[in-house]
């Protein structure tokens, strides 16, 4: 199957990510990590733009019509991921003391890897989230 630009049209892509609280998130994406808060909804959902991307944050809850089977919930354990989100960075060392600066806490400071730096932070609900400087 051939990668195309255009599925379907003008689509763009949204991460979700289930949240606790709305508020605290919608603080930590846009305090720490920088995103643009484009709108809220009820205090159970943020829409922001971070990187190019659109990420929404909302809070859990149950089966809806249009997924009858599904309950949308925060992470229960940080230490086990089924979702990362990864920013590739010009400078990981720069980009590490800059979100330092703001509140992020990190696992490690950046590790060299040879052709690439990086290092993993949490939002506030266990997400993990990367910082990655390839060298190649």
């Amino acid at each position: 199957m051939e990668a195309t630009d255009d599925f379907p049209g003008d689509a763009e892509l949204t991460h979700i990510l289930v949240v606790n609280d709305a508020d605290v998130s919608r603080d930590f994406y846009r305090d720490v990590v920088g995103a643009e808060i484009v709108r809220e909804y009820g205090g159970t959902s943020v829409v922001a733009r971070l990187a190019g991307t659109w990420l929404l944050l909302v809070t859990g809850g149950g089966p809806t019509p249009d997924k009858p089977a599904v309950t949308f919930s925060a992470p229960s354990d940080p230490d086990r991921v089924s979702h990362a989100m990864t920013f590739r960075v010009p400078d990981c060392a720069a980009a590490y003391e800059l979100l330092s600066a703001r509140g992020a806490t990190f696992l490690t400071p950046p590790i060299d890897n040879g052709p690439e730096v990086r290092c993993f932070f949490r939002d506030p609900d266990g997400h993990l989230i990367e910082l990655s400087e390839y060298r190649g």
